[in-house]
C-alpha cells in the first residue's frame, strides 16, 4: 500500500473520532476501511448504558460494508484514544478481529494502528489472530450421518 493511500485512511479514520458517542468511557475509536473496490467505509464506535449492545468502530465500518453488499476488503485503519487524543496505538479488540477473520484474508488484510499520519503501524490479521477461525475452516464439512452437536 502507498504512503498517500495510509495517510488518507489515517486522516479519514481520525475524522471519525468526532462522531462516536462514548458518554461512558470517553474513549472514542475512528476507523477508515479500504474495500477491495477502492471504497472507503467508516465507522466510530457507539456506547450503551448497557454496555454489551455497544459496537467497536471497526465492526460499525464492516457492517455499513456488508449491508450495501461489500465483502472484500483490503485493509483498516485505527485510531483511538481518552476524549479522542491519540496518544498510543488502539488495536482492535478480539471480537472485531473475529469480525475481520470472517470477510478478509489473513496473510493480506492489512490493519493499520495509527497515532498521527507519520507514526502509524502496519500489520497483517494473521499477526492479530494467530490460528484464527474463518471460513475456511467449515470448508469441506459435509453431514457423515452423524446428529448434528451445533
Amino acid at each position: 500500500m502507498e504512503k498517500q493511500e495510509i495517510v488518507k485512511l489515517i486522516k479519514t479514520a481520525k475524522e471519525q473520532l468526532s462522531r462516536a458517542y462514548v458518554p461512558y468511557s470517553c474513549f472514542r475509536v475512528g476507523a477508515a476501511l479500504l474495500a477491495e473496490n477502492g471504497t472507503v467505509y467508516t465507522g466510530c464506535n457507539i456506547e450503551n448504558a448497557a454496555y454489551t449492545p455497544a459496537c467497536c468502530a471497526e465492526r460499525t465500518a464492516f457492517f455499513k460494508a456488508v449491508s450495501e453488499g461489500v465483502t472484500t476488503f483490503s485493509a483498516i485503519c485505527v485510531v483511538g484514544g481518552p476524549d479522542g487524543v491519540l496518544r498510543e496505538y488502539t488495536p482492535p479488540c478480539g471480537v472485531c478481529r473475529q469480525v475481520m477473520m470472517e470477510f478478509c484474508d489473513p496473510e493480506t488484510f492489512e490493519i493499520i494502528l495509527a497515532v498521527g499520519e507519520e507514526d502509524y503501524r502496519i500489520h497483517k490479521l494473521r499477526e492479530l489472530l494467530p490460528m484464527g477461525f474463518g471460513p475456511g475452516n467449515l470448508a469441506g464439512w459435509e453431514d457423515d450421518g452423524k446428529e448434528d452437536a451445533r
